[in-house]
């Protein structure tokens, strides 16, 4: 158990003995079968359900370790499991299962003129570190998308979720003897010692082909920093809605509320919102009211707040803030040309909205603006795998190599090319 390992005076050759148990069991899923696969993915999600009370009592004595601490409230309410969240758990390893199969899709074929016949298909990356913090279910997350696209994976989470982790990880591993796969293919690091991260950071001696962390800032910070192996960057979400002149006044006033206000605490959740100049005077304080009576403090520009005094002014470092809280920064822009060079000045490429009726707004923001995902009349919070359609995810990732956006299952394989020939010799 946790409690128990974490003794271990030697964190180097721990972690390096699952590195050798992850890569060891990395090759025969590498060509599992589907059927095999979905049978393990759906054996974990009958286990979390059957073992419901046991995972909601292991999260709620993680709860009661950080009362009284300073934790922030979003980060409690990502630690927080319950019937509907851990149901929704279970939920989303079926939709995993129900996905099709990465493993050996043909992406692209074509032939030469000499005869030969070239794929390439998608491969599994081999064995995945995912390090996050306070959220249980990244845990079942994260280990079903794994198992699904053939990859290992070592998990190592937070210490103030360490119990509900465990409890769910003990599910995943009875998924995978009951589908008679390694059960050293999804691993939970037992120590809550940094120097585990550090370890994993360092490649634990080749056996790590890749990096996912899933926390806060400074946790992303060190492993940009740190890392010897390819990372998939996870930044904050400093996500922006737009709205445009042309906008629905009252879906614009639905979207805002919800995209900030639904969950506060998740990286999706809207931070800033900007406003064209030219429908201030019609648009701005419907929008304000809309998230002052769903309990947000309004944090405003100076143009802003001669219209609307009383606010909290805002200041440069609320352009670069990700409250994950109950907060917003607002400011007036000149139309979309202001709020397209407001947003390549402070985000994170995470995601942002634009609301618009006028196709020609729509076009110039989907065109202009480089974040990783990019929405229409639509809520910041569908910043998600699951909504995606991809069953859940790891992260979203907000760099530009391999992966980005919502990570799921095909961007956890790579791929190779397979050439046929009928004796072909190089001239």
């Amino acid at each position: 158990m946790l409690d128990t390992v974490a003794q271990s005076p030697d964190i180097d050759a721990l972690m390096n003995d699952i590195g050798r148990k992850a890569r060891a069991a990395s090759r025969p899923l590498a060509f599992a079968s589907t059927e095999s696969k979905n049978k393990a993915l759906n054996a974990m999600a009958d286990a979390i359900l059957a073992r419901k009370d046991h995972i909601l009592a292991e999260n709620a004595k993680d709860l009661k370790d950080v009362e009284g601490t300073d934790m922030l409230a979003s980060f409690v309410d990502r630690l927080t499991l319950n019937d509907k969240r851990v149901a929704e758990m279970a939920e989303g390893i079926r939709a995993i299962a129900a996905l099709a199969d990465p493993v050996g899709e043909v992406i692209a074929a074509w032939d030469r003129p000499n005869g030969l016949k070239i794929e390439r298909v998608r491969t599994p990356l081999g064995v995945i570190g995912v390090i996050f913090e306070s959220r249980p279910n990244v845990t079942a997350d994260a280990g079903a998308l794994c198992l699904k696209a053939g990859n290992a994976v070592i998990l190592r989470c937070g210490s103030d979720s360490r119990r509900s982790s465990q409890a769910i990880h003990e599910c995943l591993v009875e998924g995978l003897k009951a589908a008679g796969l390694p059960e050293h293919a999804i691993q939970l690091v037992p120590v809550s010692d940094r120097a585990a991260v550090g370890a994993m950071l360092r490649g634990l001696e080749g056996n790590i082909d890749v990096i996912v962390p899933r926390g806060g800032k400074s946790l992303v910070a060190r492993v940009q920093t740190e890392a010897r192996v390819p990372v998939f960057a996870h930044l904050e979400g400093l996500c922006h809605i737009y709205i445009d002149a042309s906008a629905n006044l009252d879906m614009a006033k639905s979207i805002v509320v919800n995209a900030k206000m639904r969950r506060t605490g998740i990286c999706g959740a809207a931070e800033t919102l900007l406003v064209d100049k030219k429908v201030a005077s019609t648009h701005l304080k419907p929008l304000l009211d809309g998230l002052a009576a769903a309990g947000c403090e309004i944090r405003g520009s100076a143009d802003v707040l001669k219209l609307a005094p009383g606010l909290k002014a805002a200041t440069e470092e609320d352009w670069t803030t990700e409250y994950l809280a109950a907060i917003i920064s607002v400011a007036l822009v000149d139309g979309i040309s202001g709020a397209i060079e407001h947003i390549g000045k402070y985000s994170s490429n995470h995601t942002e909205a634009v609301i618009a009726e006028d196709p020609a707004i729509v076009e110039r923001f989907f065109t202009e603006i480089d974040s990783a995902i990019l929405l229409h009349n639509a809520s910041t919070q569908f910043a998600d795998g699951g909504e995606f359609g991809m069953g859940a995810e790891i992260g979203i990732a907000t760099g530009k190599m391999h992966a980005r956006g919502p990570v799921g299952v095909e961007q956890l394989t790579s791929f190779k090319y397979r050439v046929r020939g009928t004796g072909q010799i190089r001239p």
